[in-house]
């Protein structure tokens, strides 16, 4: 059966916009970026993690129609397409001020859970993001 997690998706608009938010303002590597012809095979990943990465994904053919995909369009920049990512971090506080000075806006800042520090963050999308720090 299934021994790995390899690739998760999300929806971008842009993917220019989303390489440059989830590669220079996070802090993440390029794992692929091919064009494919019908469509752009982006990934990123955790530095030094390529077993996991992620698709960012333009919403349009050969996946969905037209008209399928001005759909998820809309529901991407309500943030309703479900879609959210969630790292691990060492520091979530720090973290937050280092991506706070790099211009990201957050929508709940570093906060005491059970089981550890998080705070929530969205793309320029709409995709909700968050990081947590463990508790140990």
């Amino acid at each position: 059966m299934f021994n790995a997690i390899t690739h998760s998706q999300i929806y971008v608009l842009d993917q220019d916009t989303a390489l440059d938010f989830y590669v220079g303002t996070l802090g993440l590597e390029v794992g692929a970026d091919v064009d494919m012809g019908f469509m752009r095979w982006l990934t990123v990943n955790v530095p030094g993690h390529p077993d996991r990465q992620i698709l960012l994904e333009k919403p349009g053919p050969p996946a969905m129609s037209e008209e399928t995909a001005e759909q998820v369009r809309e529901l991407v920049t309500k943030g309703a397409t479900g879609g959210s990512l969630i790292f691990s971090t060492d520091d979530c506080r720090k973290t937050y001020e280092t991506l706070r000075a790099r211009g990201v806006e957050f929508t709940e800042e570093p906060t005491e859970r059970p089981y550890g520090i998080d705070c929530g963050l969205r793309d320029p999308f709409g995709n909700s993001i968050r990081f947590t720090q463990p508790k140990v």
